[in-house]
């Protein structure tokens, strides 16, 4: 049985470029499995809206994708200032924490307001703090009781609401703030798939959020974004408190040393990889397709790479919120990734072992073994919240691509993020059996398989009223 899936899936913001019926139709058709909505950008209204709107055009087209709510997070940003500030290198500068207080350009010693009224307490000197995704640098001189004076590292412009970052700072922000809670109560209303938490920094950020759901009883997966050093020396703790983790290389790359960045993303490939979670590779992929119609060759090496770290996903940010080809970027991530893993089939590259902690895990792993050692074989299973896909997803098959059947449509969507899984809607039978009869009915019809064809069947058995983890192997009529 050939695989006509690209194991790899595909993630890509909404905005601007893509938010009209006929462009979200064109990259649904395209391939891509999940959109990505950003509520740093958005409105409540824009978020009804938009998600009402993306499951009409799925529909339309007969295949539902997910949506995943990215929420914003802490966030430290300077204020307004008046006019641009010209900033040159060895000069001072103050940033405060008076409230409401504008953006000073005198002769004298220049400032700008923070939204942060506890920044103060939080940094020491010698700290460096970085604006504006890191274009500006300074060092803390010396603290006040609402002024932090510091000397300019780098020269440039400093205009109104930029970022700030404050690599190796532990800040006191509250992990989920009043806004997410806003707005992730407009999504679970709308039904999201998924919630993308911004700047976890430990496993207590995770649970805070679960917690959350759990009161609007809400199976809504989190996916933990790793943006700053706290996360990156809590990893294994936050890789078993979520349910997905995403690289985001963008906060990451600036709150961690540049040359650190490549080895980051591969700890946390692998830690997500042994434990058994989704992982996305995010930020900067095809970066250059904002304004040109084709990327980079650093930047299809930078794709390939992910998806020879068979990483779960891969992200498109600005380059389809704002770029000119957000189409063509679809295009060229679907054509790589397929390239790449049609290069690592041939290679039989085996993947990296995960640690097994359960007796399912073992048996599904068994299922895994014949699988691989069935040319064009398929996994075929049934889940109901989809542990049990995600568990054969994290074994990583060499070849086998993983058949899930679920009967409810919230499962269908989140498995839409596990590599290698094809999802598929259809109601379960109180007869194992007859389940697994009823599935390969399906995929015969939808041409998915032939007769001849094998199955490892990775499910229940059902023995004297009662249930078994069983492999079976099937040839199709």
């Amino acid at each position: 049985m050939p695989s006509s899936i690209r194991r790899t899936k595909i993630i890509f913001t909404l905005g601007p470029a893509t938010e009209s019926e006929e462009m979200l139709e064109k990259i649904v058709r395209a391939g891509a499995d999940v959109v990505r909505l950003n509520m740093a950008h958005a409105t409540h209204d824009w978020t009804r809206t938009i998600i009402r709107r993306i499951r009409t055009v799925s529909q339309s087209v007969g295949r539902d994708i997910a949506v995943m709510m990215d929420i914003k997070g802490p966030e430290i940003r300077t204020g307004d200032v008046a006019m641009p500030i010209e900033l040159k290198a060895g000069e001072s500068f103050d940033f405060t924490v008076r409230p409401g207080s504008p953006g000073e350009n005198t002769e004298e010693i220049r400032s700008v307001d923070v939204n942060y009224q506890d920044l103060v307490n939080d940094i020491n000197v010698g700290d460096i703090v970085l604006v504006d995704n890191g274009l500006l640098r300074f060092e803390v001189l010396e603290k006040r009781e609402r002024r932090i004076r510091c000397k300019v590292l780098t020269p440039g412009q400093l205009t109104s609401r930029r970022h700030i970052n404050l690599p190796g700072v532990k800040v006191n922000l509250p992990s989920f703030t009043d806004k997410d809670r806003a707005d992730a109560l407009v999504g679970l209303e709308e039904g999201i798939d998924f919630i993308a938490m911004s700047f976890v920094r430990e496993a207590a950020d995770v649970e805070l959020l679960r917690e959350f759901l759990r009161w609007h009883d809400s199976r809504v997966q989190i996916i933990a974004k790793i943006e700053d050093q706290s996360a990156i020396d809590n990893l294994e703790d936050i890789v078993h408190a979520c349910d997905a983790l995403m690289v985001a290389r963008g906060d990451l790359g600036i709150e961690c040393p540049f040359e650190e960045l490549p080895i980051i993303q591969r700890r946390v490939v692998q830690s997500c990889q042994a434990l058994g979670r989704p992982v996305i590779i995010a930020t900067h992929m095809l970066e250059s397709m904002i304004g040109q119609p084709m990327p980079t060759r650093a930047e299809i090496t930078d794709a390939a790479n992910a998806v020879y770290e068979r990483a779960d996903c891969v992200m498109l940010s600005g380059e389809t919120t704002i770029g000119r080809y957000p189409l063509e970027c679809v295009q060229f991530l679907d054509k790589i990734a397929r390239r790449i893993e049609a290069d690592q089939l041939a290679e039989g590259e085996p993947p990296r072992p995960m640690i097994l902690t359960s007796d399912k895990m073992k048996v599904l792993r068994s299922a895994v073994v014949m699988a691989n050692e069935l040319p064009d074989a398929a996994i075929l299973t049934f889940t109901r919240r989809g542990f049990i896909a995600q568990g054969l997803a994290a074994l990583r098959p060499g070849q086998a691509p993983i058949l899930a059947f679920t009967p409810y449509a919230e499962t269908f969507r989140q498995l839409r993020i596990l590599r290698a899984v094809e999802p598929w809607l259809m109601p379960l039978s109180s007869d194992p059996d007859d389940t697994i009869e009823n599935a390969i009915a399906v995929l015969r019809k939808a041409g998915r398989v032939q007769p001849g064809d094998k199955l490892v069947v990775a499910t229940d058995l059902l023995s004297q009223n009662r249930l078994f983890d069983s492999v079976q192997l099937r040839t199709v009529k």
